[in-house]
């Protein structure tokens, strides 16, 4: 469903992402790990037709994201860092704007909004203001609005970001339920949150793709057979910057956990 050869986005002599290929299917949930500044967005961005790439070809459910803009933005739900969101709207006024804008109508607006108000756990929140929600409420919100027209394929861009630990269990538990009829890329720099619920892991530092496949693969290719993707995501980001002379990088482990410095 997402297929991406060769992408590669340049801001003048800042080359964002570079020559960077991968592909999601129907049923798969991909975890995308960099530290800040890697290319996780900026590729999230290319795959929502927001920036095109400046060299490479990029395409969701066989439409290329250049030549079929809007066709793509049909298929999919894309959860920025940043998703707007209509502060002094009430959550299911502003869910049902976003679910019309969405070209939803009559019985099928009504099942898209209980799907998402459901899977996001909103039901307590409905008659509140947007602004009136704490922090991973509104990114429960956000999530609802990516998913109200039921695509086929959601990007998700540090989807976890403000929750607290009950609410990451929670949110885990909604990708599984949605994984079986969709392809998800989720973008993170928490490494719990890729062991615990991807099937696979994209591993990327500097706009270059280190790593694509499971964890133990990824361990064994790496030459430390069995470790975790801590110690696989810190071994091949370590080398990379050792090679390039880039400073000190942070990984997390978890929300809660303390940072590990390579």
């Amino acid at each position: 469903m997402i297929r991406v050869e060769s992408a590669t986005r340049r801001y003048g002599v800042l080359t964002a992402v570079d020559e960077v290929s991968f592909a999601v299917d129907q049923g798969e949930i991909v975890g995308f790990v960099g530290p800040n500044g890697a290319g996780k967005s900026t590729m999230l961005k290319m795959l929502s037709t927001f920036i095109h790439p400046t060299a490479g070809t990029i395409s969701i459910d066989g439409l290329d994201v250049v030549e079929h803009p809007l066709a793509v933005r049909r298929r999919i739900g894309y959860l920025s860092g940043d998703t707007p969101l209509y502060q002094e709207m009430r959550v299911d006024k502003f869910l049902r704007f976003i679910a019309r804008a969405r070209g939803l109508e009559g019985d099928a607006l009504q099942q898209g909004l209980a799907h998402a108000v459901e899977l996001c756990g909103l039901e307590d929140v409905l008659s509140q203001r947007v602004k009136e929600c704490s922090t991973g409420f509104r990114q429960r919100i956000g999530l609802a609005t990516a998913m109200v027209h039921d695509p086929p394929v959601l990007l998700l861009d540090e989807p976890t970001h403000g929750f607290d630990p009950l609410q990451v269990l929670a949110f885990r538990d909604t990708l599984r339920a949605l994984s079986p009829d969709r392809a998800i890329l989720f973008s993170t720099h928490i490494i719990g949150d890729v062991e615990a619920i991807a099937d696979r892991v994209l591993i990327i530092h500097q706009g270059r793709l280190l790593g694509d496949g499971r964890v133990e693969q990824l361990a064994a290719d790496a030459g430390i057979p069995g470790a975790g993707l801590e110690a696989v995501f810190a071994h091949l980001v370590r080398t990379t910057t050792r090679l390039s002379g880039s400073a000190e990088l942070t990984v997390e482990a978890s929300p809660k956990s303390t940072p590990t410095h390579v």
